[in-house]
């Protein structure tokens, strides 16, 4: 399935396709849910809870600004502190990395050392010698080693109730990529926890969404 990330976060997008690398159209992200989710609901106020380490963090308010505008899109309202909430959300994140090794097999050019199917040139402008029958290069298979750090952005949402603290909503968000901002993905991996919310119970999806500038 294919979405477009709804208007709300759109601004906070401006510079992503340069972190990411500035040619890619989209991004992927593997979502699970596990919920009990009533099937009607009448009271939906929420707020936010917050460990000590997340109480004074800026860095976790500005991802509880895409949760808040994601729930509120939903019909759900922020009550003004627990005692007149009946859900309280809250928020994991993090990012690891790890080197990735890829040896792979790449044709060359034994006779020049250039690419096998590239141009030549002589004085009178480019010509590829893969089509001259007299050439007399031979392909050549050469390993080749590149490495590169894969980044894994996490998200989890939790919702319970604050009366007795039963979970009704649980979802995890995960995307891997070469690029190192968590920040740059957040948005994408807050609108893939709610996108067809409550969503199928257990059973991980992949969600592809189109990235804005």
């Amino acid at each position: 399935m294919r979405f477009s990330l709804d208007a709300h976060v759109a601004a906070l997008l401006a510079s992503l396709c340069l972190l990411l690398g500035g040619c890619a159209s989209t991004i992927q992200t593997e979502v699970t849910v596990f919920h009990e989710w009533p099937a009607a609901l009448s009271d939906k106020s929420f707020v936010f809870e917050r460990s000590r380490e997340q109480e004074n963090n800026l860095e976790q308010r500005a991802y509880e600004n895409l949760v808040r505008a994601e729930l509120l899109r939903l019909g759900f309202s922020e009550a003004p502190d627990a005692r007149s909430a009946h859900l309280k959300v809250a928020l994991r994140y993090s990012i690891t990395v790890r080197d990735v090794r890829v040896i792979e097999p790449v044709v060359i050019d034994a006779g020049y050392g250039w690419p096998w199917y590239g141009p030549r040139w002589h004085r009178y402008g480019p010509f590829y010698p893969y089509y001259d029958p007299f050439w007399p290069g031979i392909p050549v298979v050469q390993m080749v080693d590149s490495r590169y750090e894969l980044y894994t952005h996490l998200l989890n949402v939790l919702m319970s109730q604050v009366a007795d603290s039963k979970k009704l909503f649980d979802v995890t968000v995960k995307n891997q990529g070469t690029y190192g901002s968590l920040a740059a993905v957040m948005p994408y991996l807050v609108h893939s926890a709610f996108i067809e919310f409550p969503g199928t119970n257990g059973v991980p999806q992949i969600v592809t969404l189109k990235i804005q500038e």
